[in-house]
């Protein structure tokens, strides 16, 4: 079998979104950006309200080829009731780097990880994520994951997968297992 990744012919980038209260979000995005990667297309990942930890996501996303990354977030859990002046700087880093990255032209898929819960926490304006969403460029393919995605943005989207939690671990106690849920 051949290792060399076949370009992907040229198409009309759209905009997912990956949503709702089940677990998933970020593996259906990242799963499109591993596609992308196969094909020889370059992808940008912006993880909004998550630091730097030892994900299993972000050791595989240093081997595959074409995909590129910043993280913008502390490393331990924050809520909407735990905002701080940090987490708002964040926030709006990470947004100033995804205008950036999607009007570079240099990337033909961009992820924006956990856009829609930076919005809906008010950590950055929906409406500067609205404008964001409009202003792509035609050939980039646009991904929000994130929990409580606005209506305007669904509105916008092409595509919308609304992750619905119908039983979980956790209910039974079991903790988040390292290499499955991180």
């Amino acid at each position: 079998m051949n290792d060399t990744p076949q370009t992907a012919k040229y198409h009309t980038g759209l905009v997912q979104i990956f949503t709702g209260d089940g677990r998933g979000k970020t593996s259906a995005a990242l799963g499109t950006v591993m596609r992308a990667s196969g094909y020889g297309l370059k992808a940008y990942i912006v993880f909004f309200l998550k630091g730097l930890h030892e994900g299993g996501e972000y050791k595989s996303l240093k081997r595959l080829p074409g995909i590129d990354y910043a993280i913008f977030g502390r490393s331990d859990f924050m809520g909407p009731q735990h905002t701080t002046q940090a987490d708002l700087d964040y926030a709006r880093q990470a947004l100033a780097e995804a205008k950036k990255v999607i009007s570079s032209g240099e990337y033909d898929v961009v992820m924006l990880d956990e856009i829609n819960t930076a919005s809906a926490w008010n950590l950055i304006n929906v409406e500067d994520v609205v404008e964001l969403v409009k202003s792509k460029p035609e050939k980039v393919e646009l991904i929000l994951t994130g929990r409580h995605a606005d209506t305007r943005l669904v509105v916008l989207a092409d595509q919308v997968t609304e992750l619905v939690n119908r039983k979980h671990p956790f209910e039974k106690g079991v903790d988040a297992r390292q290499g499955i849920d991180y």
